[in-house]
């Protein structure tokens, strides 16, 4: 299980999170990042620095936000 990046994230693209992923797995999209779940290592760094709340484990996604869950896994099945 991956972390998933939200809507707080549209638009704002703080970076914050990129920065401190040991993995390299936060990629930049269009109008947000998003998290690769084959490479994410769970460790929860970017959710500690996200200045927006975006960032969230996949099971503890709010409800109205769960559609950001399967955006981050076509973003990826994209490249």
């Amino acid at each position: 299980m991956a972390f998933v990046i939200t809507s707080p994230c549209k638009d704002e693209k703080a970076a914050e999170c990129v920065e401190v992923c040991p993995v390299d797995c936060i990629e930049e999209g269009k109008d947000m990042f998003y998290i690769d779940p084959d490479i994410c290592i769970d460790c929860g760094a970017c959710e500690a620095v996200c200045p927006v709340q975006a960032i969230f484990i996949e099971d503890e996604v709010p409800e109205e936000e769960t559609a950001y869950i399967e955006l981050n896994r076509k973003f990826f099945k994209k490249q």
